[in-house]
Parts: structure tokens; C-alpha cells; sequence
């Protein structure tokens, strides 16, 4: 497997910019949400596994899984989120290990807002956070979600803490600037990766 690189960073704070610009450069991005949300397809086993769990209500009448209900479940019932996550995590897991082995770029990227919760970071030689301030998170996240500012609140509050995050992180990418701002200071770091990973 080529040199893995863990992307993460809060909610609005500027991750997914910067794995855009990475993937500019040509570089191989796996992104754990979007896995998360393949395992769950129609046909695929994690789904079987949630219905047979939780029962048919998790079923839209396409057969697609009702996120919006099973949401206002988990949230209903905490211990409905333990039963949801044995199911899913270990798939996202294998999925995103054969997502990595298959990147062909000089190195890949892993990027997952839970790089360290979930403990995703073990499959990683190195990881970059793109912080910001909370301020700047609620900020950004309220102007391109349409959710209210209590409910970003509650997500940075359900997220590690930036305090933890900045202790886990091998590099740190403050964006609390322009888009050129984040990519001046993404530049050499891709160098030093490209580096890094002819050594590998």
C-alpha cells in the first residue's frame, strides 16, 4: 500500500477544500463519508443487517435505507447508535482498506471528519488537521447548510474537541483565510508528502 495520509477537520472547517486541492494535484482521495453512505446501498450487506436489526421501517418503499427516520431513532435512543455502528463501522472499515490499496497516486488521502473517534487514524502513516476557529465553523456551516446555528453547535459539541485534535495531528493547516490562504500553505506540505512516500 502506497504512503496513506489521514485528512481531517471539523464541521465548516474547510476539509473538504482541501482535499479538493489535493485531488487537483492528482492525488487519490478516499473520503469516509462517502463510503458510509455506499455500504448502505441497496444490496449491499450492511443494509440486510439493519433491516433484520431494526426492522422494515428502515426502508423507504424504494428499498433505499430512511436516513431521516433512522436518525430521529439513534437520537430517540442512544443505545440504537452502538447496534447501528456494529454493523456499519467494521464494513466501512474493509471498504476503506481496499479503496486505499487500490490508489494508484504517489500517495492517498483518507479524509474522515472521525479520523481519530473512530479510531480510522491506524491506517494512516500521517495525518493533517485543517483547523479553524469555532466561530469560523459556525460561520461557514451556517451559510452553506441550512442548518440552524444550535444544530452545528451540537455537532461540533458531538465532534473531539479542536484542543485534542491538535494534539493527534502530525501537521496543522489553520484556515482562517481565503481559499489561497489554505492552498499557500497546502503546497509545501503536498511536496513533503510526494517526499515522504518515495521513501515508503
Amino acid at each position: 500500500m502506497s504512503f496513506v495520509l489521514g485528512l481531517t477537520g471539523g464541521i465548516g472547517s474547510g476539509k473538504s477544500a482541501a482535499s479538493n486541492w489535493f485531488e487537483r494535484q492528482g492525488i487519490t482521495v478516499v473520503d469516509a463519508d462517502v463510503v458510509a453512505r455506499e455500504i448502505v446501498e441497496i444490496g449491499q450487506p450492511a443494509l440486510t443487517a439493519i433491516q433484520q436489526h431494526f426492522g422494515d421501517w428502515v426502508l423507504m418503499n424504494n428499498g433505499e435505507l430512511n436516513r431521516r427516520a433512522l436518525r430521529e431513532h439513534i437520537f430517540k435512543e442512544p443505545s440504537a447508535r452502538h447496534a447501528l455502528e456494529a454493523i456499519t463501522h467494521p464494513a466501512i472499515r474493509l471498504s476503506i482498506i481496499q479503496q486505499l490499496a487500490q490508489a494508484t497516486s504517489p500517495y492517498v488521502i483518507l479524509v474522515s471528519p472521525l479520523l481519530y473517534e473512530t479510531n480510522q487514524h491506524k491506517l494512516t502513516q500521517r495525518t493533517l488537521l485543517i483547523d479553524a476557529t469555532e466561530q469560523l465553523q459556525i460561520q461557514r456551516a451556517s451559510t452553506r447548510d441550512s442548518q440552524n446555528i444550535e444544530q452545528i453547535q451540537k455537532i461540533i459539541q458531538a465532534q473531539m474537541p479542536r484542543s485534542e485534535k491538535q494534539k493527534f495531528a502530525n501537521d496543522i493547516v489553520l484556515n482562517d483565510g481565503h481559499l489561497d490562504h489554505l492552498y499557500a500553505q497546502l503546497r509545501p506540505l503536498h511536496l513533503a508528502y510526494l517526499a515522504l512516500a518515495e521513501t515508503q
